[in-house]
């Protein structure tokens, strides 16, 4: 079965266009503050969160329980998306992205339970690899729902081995800076990907071909609420009467960044979109309906 192409029937350019520029002077930049950057030590409450509760055997219960929608919705992520490649209307860039993305939330679910389970410095480490996986998935589908598929390539080996690099940094020597560039760096990346496709859809320009059409406002929204959660974790606690506390519900909040591009992948989305002429575009420019092959 023929699935879309990633690049367009035209002579491949070797020379980056002004987006993919401009990306590489971001990822440069970023590495260059993580080099130059201060020494940033955990301190001696890391691993204190503000619900040690104990249920049925099970230490720290709320915060290892809550990584559950993490697997799910990783695992129902996966399926959709192989039922929408044995479709054959996605296009192998979107599809690795995508798979890399559900991917990590799975191995983020095991991770954080590991690690809320057995809070520790090593343990954290796992925690965060999985993080890695999902955060380079996600910045790669993004990049190519803005830029193009070479650059989501390079965004995607960049933040794996950036990320990989900053981890092994920690665990060393227990530095977190190049750890909190990256992540901080791939936010603001998301968050001006999010503006440029808000700017675009409010100037009526048609999404690029082929792609999903994945709202990165609600992504980025999301993850801000999880973050916001995340540091309010002993006054949420305190707030809900000792029911919640903020880290708990600040995995619900990270998993459901999930949900847009689960959205996106519906089968009753017009989420494919097509490099070449085809009878449907006269309908609508650039879009083929959900579950239409590809001759």
């Amino acid at each position: 079965m023929e699935h879309l192409s990633d690049t367009p029937p035209r002579a491949f350019r070797l020379r980056p266009s002004r987006p993919e520029a401009a990306l590489c002077a971001a990822l440069l930049a970023c590495l260059a503050l993580a080099l130059a950057g201060p020494t940033v030590l955990p301190g001696p409450q890391a691993h204190a969160y503000a619900d040690q509760r104990t249920l049925w055997g099970l230490p720290h219960a709320l915060d290892v329980l809550t990584n559950l929608p993490f697997a799910v919705l990783g695992g129902c992520g996966l399926a959709r998306l192989a039922a929408r490649w044995r479709e054959g209307a996605l296009r192998a860039a979107t599809a690795r992205a995508a798979g890399t993305f559900f991917a990590g939330l799975l191995l983020t679910a095991a991770g954080s339970a590991l690690y809320h389970w057995q809070p520790h410095g090593i343990t954290l480490l796992a925690d965060r690899a999985g993080m890695l996986v999902a955060f380079a998935g996600m910045l790669a589908l993004a990049v190519d729902e803005r830029i193009g598929a070479r650059a989501a390539a390079l965004a995607a080996v960049a933040v794996l081995a950036g990320g990989w690099a900053a981890l092994r940094t920690w665990g060393i020597t227990g530095d977190q800076w190049p750890w909190a560039v990256l992540q901080g760096g791939g936010m603001l990346l998301l968050l001006a990907l999010a503006a440029d496709a808000g700017r675009s859809r409010r100037a009526g320009h048609a999404p690029l071909p082929g792609r999903l059409g994945v709202s990165l406002a609600a992504v980025t929204g999301w993850y801000a609420l999880a973050k916001l959660l995340e540091a309010g974790d002993a006054a949420v606690f305190t707030a809900t009467g000792h029911l919640v506390s903020g880290h708990s519900l600040k995995h619900l909040a990270a998993a459901m960044s999930a949900w847009p591009v689960l959205s996106a992948l519906a089968p009753g989305r017009y989420f494919a979109r097509c490099e070449r002429g085809t009878p449907w575009r006269r309908g609508r420019e650039g879009t083929m309906p959900a579950g239409t092959k590809t001759q």
